[in-house]
């Protein structure tokens, strides 16, 4: 386990940086407006897994190998971005499965999917890579087991951004109540599909 004192600094340092308005956060807004809060669930899982990975990735070194070599992460980013910027598009057209139908609860899109758009995301993400690599090797001795400590710190991590998820998925959720009441629906998949948008020019230009 990691001394109780770098904990005690550790949690709170990570938690406003995890409740930070950042891709990942943005992404559980917009997903807990266009398909619930229920459903977002299922991003939260790839997404927590992507942001585990790079965690270890980040101790066990590997994050330095891959920020030196930019074309990598330029080719990740672009991918995921165009991939979430074409799914904005079609959102802000009221087409495509994660578009809101008028008459439909919620729509189709598949678990697999949801799950894919939260592991890219998060392991896509450079600032991502070069956070764990600045905050978390202060954080671990050289004179304990390595293993005990970064399990320690990565559950706190995962914690803490599964909490600030659910955050803001529950805020996207009160918004589509709120707009569902006008029944403006058109305005629901402009807003969801704009900050679609928003994620993934953010993700390949970030």
């Amino acid at each position: 386990m990691p001394d109780l004192t770098l904990l005690a600094v550790f949690l709170p340092t990570f938690f406003f940086v995890s409740i930070t308005p950042g891709m990942c956060m943005t992404l559980a807004m917009t997903l807990g407006m266009s398909i619930g809060f229920r459903r977002t669930l299922w991003m939260m899982v790839g997404e927590l897994v992507g942001v585990a990975l790079v965690a270890v990735a980040a101790v066990m070194g590997v994050a330095s190998i891959m920020l030196n070599y930019p074309e990598l992460f330029a080719m990740l980013k672009w991918v995921g971005g165009l991939y979430l910027c074409y799914i904005g598009i079609n959102m802000w057209r009221s087409r495509g499965k994660m578009a809101i139908i008028e008459g439909q609860q919620t729509p189709s899109v598949s678990n697999i999917e949801l799950i894919s758009q939260g592991f890219f995301t998060a392991i896509a993400n450079p600032k991502g890579w070069a956070f764990m690599v600045s905050l978390l090797p202060p954080f671990i001795s050289v004179e304990r087991d390595v293993a005990p400590q970064l399990v320690a710190l990565v559950s706190i991590i995962l914690f803490t951004e599964l909490i600030s998820m659910m955050a803001y998925a529950a805020g996207g959720k009160s918004l589509r109540i709120f707009l569902s009441r006008s029944d403006n629906i058109k305005w629901m998949n402009r807003i969801a599909g704009s900050l679609m948008l928003a994620v993934g020019i953010w993700l390949a230009l970030g």
